[in-house]
């Protein structure tokens, strides 16, 4: 079983930054492919980077490319996601993502029904 929380939301202007956390607890994080996912008003969830258990490997949407950064510590369990130049489409809940199934997996899957556990979603509110 793995739990994790969201934290480090908040409303910020456009162009701004934002660092969120995501803490995981359990002793088998560090074999984890970890995602973090957004869903605004309205639309489906939406898929936003992936990064490898070991952190090596690391995928993005297209519309966050050059902005935001995924990153994990291991030794902290936990994975962030660093975004500079936030624009007012970011404005959504972020929720972060472990695929507990797939122990070292090879590859960064990008659909939500590929992970199996969830965290409760933390508010980005980018204002023009």
């Amino acid at each position: 079983q793995v739990q994790l929380v969201e934290s480090g939301g908040g409303s910020v202007q456009a162009g701004g930054s934002l660092r969120l956390s995501c803490a995981a607890s359990g002793r088998t994080f560090s074999s984890y492919v970890m995602g973090w996912f957004r869903q605004a008003p309205g639309k489906e969830r939406e898929f936003v980077a992936a990064i490898s258990w070991s952190g090596a490997s690391t995928h993005y949407v297209d519309s966050v490319k050059g902005r935001f950064t995924i990153s994990r510590d291991n030794a902290k369990n936990t994975v962030y996601l660093q975004m500079n130049s936030l624009k007012p489409e970011d404005t959504a809940i972020y929720y972060c993502a472990a695929d507990g199934r797939s122990p070292f997996r090879l590859g960064l899957p990008r659909a939500p029904g590929e992970y199996d556990y969830w965290g409760q979603g933390t508010q980005v509110t980018v204002s023009s």
